[in-house]
This record gives C-alpha cells, structure tokens and sequence, in this order.
C-alpha cells in the first residue's frame, strides 16, 4: 500500500460491527499466532484512520512524514536507547544537544539557550508552564498568579495550566485583532486591572503559528511587554516556527528569539513521525530548576563539561532518543532544501487563497500568513442567512470526504462555521490544489441546488514533487 496514493481512502472509521473485530483481534490468545497473520491484522487495524500522509488531506499540522523519518523511527526502536542519563546513552545525548543548539540558533534564541525533546507540543507547553510558574511566581504567591492566553491560542495551554495547578481564575483570554493576532492593547490593559486587583501577572502565551488560522502574534510587542511587567513569555510554535528554517520567509517569525521558552514540533513542518516534539529555553540553566532530581539509583558518574542527562533538564526519565529521527531527516536532506520544503506549504497557501478568489463564491476569512487559508462559502448575489451558510459549509466538507476529493474540515471562527485548509505536503502542487478547489466550488453548488446536474470536473492524480523527494542511493554490501 503507497501510503501517497492518492486513489486509498482519506478517512476511514470503524462501524460498530468493525470496532467488535478490531476487539476481538486485540485479547491475546492462550496459544501463539503466526507473524503473518499478526501482521495482517495491524494492517486491518491501521487501515481505519485518517490518513495525514494522503496528497489531500489538508485537515490538521501533522502531515507528510519522510521515508527518512520512518528510517530514522526504526534505528530509534532497534537500539532501543533510554536518552535519560548521560552513560546510557552518551552518543545520542550529544545528537540531542547539538541538534537543540542549532535549533535554537535558527529561532534567534541566545547562546544560553538549551531544551529537550518531548512527546509534542502539548508536552512541550505544560513543561514551559512549569518553568514559567517555577521561574517567575513566588511560591507563596502561587494562587495569585495569573496567565494570560489570546482566544486563539491552543487548548493545549488551558490544559497545561490547569495539570499544572492552576485554577480558571487564574487564566485569562484576551480577544484577538482583525487579523486573530492577540491585540497587545487589550492585554495591557488587563495585566494593568488584574495587578491594581492585587494579581500577580506571571505569563504571556504568545503563538507563533496559530492552529486555526495560522496567524503569527506580535512577538516583538509581547516581549516588550513582558519585560515592562516582568512576566515569562512562551511562544507556542509547535507549527510555525519551522519557518525559522526558510531562508524567504524565516522573517515571519521575527522575535520568536526573545521568547523565555518555545513549543516547536517537528512532527509538523519539518515532516517527522508523530512524536517529535521540541522545548527550548532561552536560558538552559533554567530547565534544571524545574526538571532536575537524584536518587540514588540513579547517580551516575559524573558526565563531561558540556554534556547533558536530560532527565534533569526535562519531565521524563524514560525518555526514546526522539532527536535521532530529526537528525537523520536533517543530514539526509540539507536544511535549505527542508527550509524549501516549508516554503512550498507557504506558496500553495497563496496559490489556494488566489484560487478562491477567482472562483468568486469564497470569503477569505483569515488570509494565509503560513500555509493554512480559512475560508466559507458565501454566494455574493443570494440572500442566505449565517446560519445556512454554517449548514451549507459543514455540508461541503462531509461531501469532499465522503466522495473521497479531500480532507478540508471545518472550524468556528467568531462564531461561524468556517473550512480551513492547511498545506503541509511538500509532495502536493500548484495545479492539485486547484483542481481539488474547482471540484469543491462544484460540491458547493450542488449543495445549493443550483447544477444538481453539473458534470464533476476531474481531479488529475498526484503526483511526486521530485524536488521534495530525497535521494539515496541503495546499500550496496562490498565484498
């Protein structure tokens, strides 16, 4: 099975006869199985998923992984290294590091700066929630912190704050601008009332790369803002700050590097395996408050100037060697040609926003400022009321996946129902973004009644973008 062609199933979910066999497979048997037949089974198993990897979905960030990820996934799993300590795995604690290092250089971060690799972005903010809380809130003042997020920002950080003791009280949602980036204004001012209410304001989320539109807060201005009040700013980049990596757009993230810590996750722009996420902390040092621990089971001998055991600079002590997978990806492929990897999501972003324009039928919502376009249909010349035009826009988007032309899913967007698509596949082109697009305007219509008849225009199969594609020569054993 080509995981990339584009004739398999998008979506496909279990019935409630399907989730009584995939249950019936899973209880172990008192006798042995053949591997075969085991492996048939996980095919079956996984084939009822949303497919990230197709040439059409455009539904979520985590995307197309490289072959060489999956490489990479598989060395990770064979030597089987538990990265927490520095003897156990002296070798891949210094890929770690390196790779953190010249990470943090490319997000602007200083030379102090160091991190961890963790499971994801929610990961990587609730531990960045810690050291805010860890860093720059009293102890005794903990119950008059206050954390101040946009109505953009991803629910991960409610979450995180919440795992991390704190109460509704003490989180406060501030309205985005016309844009949807968080309006520095409106936070100002609130950090001003909740202080003269004898709060204690500890922690701006900024976000670079906002999960529903793309949207890229104004960083320089939280900064500043956050050295006024002196109040820890995380930035979570979990999708956008792979733009640090293109050398045309990497401008876009301009102040990511004056953030106290970054979420980065590699297993969305940068085309991992599901379970690459990334911290970064502009002072590494700081880490340790928060992560570091002994026990004497634990104690080791004492490691070199320079090296790392991440159980102290992390929340995990079992912990994979998640940064061999990145690696491999990275010196596979050369940076410049994975920062033009990213910057093919940013052009069919523009290419699918110009697109709808021409079509004539499309608002465009929230205009692409990384590579997700939100957009609803909306017919100029018919009087149809925003609750039929939310009813009419989830319709198309059921439609698409049903009839297997794409994955463009819907979401809310000051109050209305919105499509959002996001382009990640470095593998997809111009020209398929725009069939898929002409073939939706048709959906559109026929869910108005207008072409009940209309001949469905015909989507061309993708194709391989060759300059996205690495290439390897096979192993060949010498005699």
């Amino acid at each position: 099975m080509n995981p990339m062609d584009s004739e398999e199933p998008i979506l496909r979910t279990l019935d409630s006869s399907g989730i009584s066999k995939v249950q019936e497979m899973t209880i172990p048997g008192q006798e042995s199985s053949e591997v075969s037949k085991t492996l048939q089974d996980a095919f079956s198993i996984f084939d009822n998923r949303l497919r990230h990897d197709h040439p059409a979905c455009f539904a979520y960030m985590p995307s197309y992984p490289s072959p060489l990820a999956w490489i990479g996934d598989l060395l990770t799993s064979v030597f089987n290294v538990n990265a927490a300590m520095w003897n156990n795995s002296s070798g891949p604690s210094v890929v770690e590091n390196t790779l953190l290092r010249w990470l943090a250089d490319q997000a602007g971060l200083p030379q102090s700066a160091g991190g961890c690799f963790v499971s994801g972005g929610s990961m990587a903010n609730m531990s960045a929630i810690v050291m805010a809380r860890d860093n720059a809130l009293p102890q005794r003042r903990r119950s008059d912190g206050v954390a101040y997020l946009s109505d953009q920002t991803h629910i991960s950080v409610a979450k995180g704050l919440h795992m991390a003791g704190f109460c509704d009280y003490q989180i406060r949602t501030i309205p985005t601008d016309n844009d949807f980036r968080f309006n520095v204004e409106l936070l100002n001012q609130a950090i001003l009332e909740d202080k003269a209410n004898g709060f204690l304001p500890f922690l701006i989320v900024g976000s670079c790369g906002t999960t529903n539109t793309g949207s890229i807060d104004p960083l320089h201005d939280l900064a500043d803002l956050a050295e006024k009040h002196s109040m820890w700013l995380h930035v979570d980049g979990a999708y956008g700050a792979s733009i640090s990596l293109s050398e045309t757009n990497k401008y876009l993230a301009d102040g990511l590097g004056r953030a106290d810590t970054v979420s980065w996750d590699a297993h969305k722009w940068l085309f991992q395996t599901i379970g690459s996420g990334i911290l970064l902390a502009k002072h590494g040092w700081k880490l340790e408050k928060s992560f570091s621990i002994e026990a004497d089971y634990i104690k080791t001998t004492r490691a070199p100037d320079g090296s790392t055991s991440f159980y102290n600079v992390s929340p995990e002590l079992s912990r994979p060697s998640r940064a061999m997978s990145l690696w491999f990806t990275l010196k596979v492929l050369g940076h410049q040609r994975v920062g033009k990897m990213i910057d093919q999501g940013v052009t069919l972003a523009s290419v699918a926003e110009q697109e709808l324009i021409d079509l004539g039928d499309w608002e465009i919502v929230a205009p692409p400022t990384l590579s997700v376009v939100v957009f609803r249909y909306s017919p100029f010349n018919l009087s149809i009321d925003d609750k039929e035009l939310d009813s009419i826009n989830l319709a198309i988007s059921k439609r698409l996946i049903a009839e297997n032309v794409a994955a463009i899913f819907t979401t809310k967007l000051r109050g209305r129902t919105v499509l959002r698509l996001c382009v990640i596949n470095p593998l997809v082109q111009q020209e398929n973004i725009k069939q898929i697009l002409q073939r939706m305007n048709q959906t559109a219509q026929k869910e108005l009644g207008l072409h009940p008849s209309l001949k469905e225009a015909p989507i061309t199969p993708i194709s391989f973008c060759s300059d996205s594609l690495p290439h390897v020569q096979p192993m060949v054993q010498q005699e």
